[in-house]
């Protein structure tokens, strides 16, 4: 189904005849069975994600943040690999 607010085909319910990886994302080449067809990208379609899906957790932020800290220190150091 499509589910994009502003699409011409929102809330209509089409055939997916293929996917297809595309700009590192997943797109639907779709038809109605009107002949017509349409690229929709999957997040347009009841097909993408549930929201907050792929968000980081909370421990693996704290994780990341303790190593940008750690190499912005070593950068500070002498031979750290800093700017010379």
């Amino acid at each position: 189904m499509v589910t994009h607010p502003f699409h011409p085909w929102s809330g209509r319910r089409v055939r997916v005849c293929r996917s297809v990886r595309r700009g590192g994302g997943l797109v639907f080449v779709c038809t109605a069975g009107d002949g017509m067809t349409v690229t929709l990208p999957q997040a347009w379609t009841d097909r993408a994600p549930a929201p907050g899906e792929n968000r980081l957790a909370a421990d693996g932020l704290g994780a990341l943040s303790a190593l940008v800290n750690a190499l912005v220190s070593r950068c500070g150091e002498p031979g750290g690999g800093g700017p010379s």
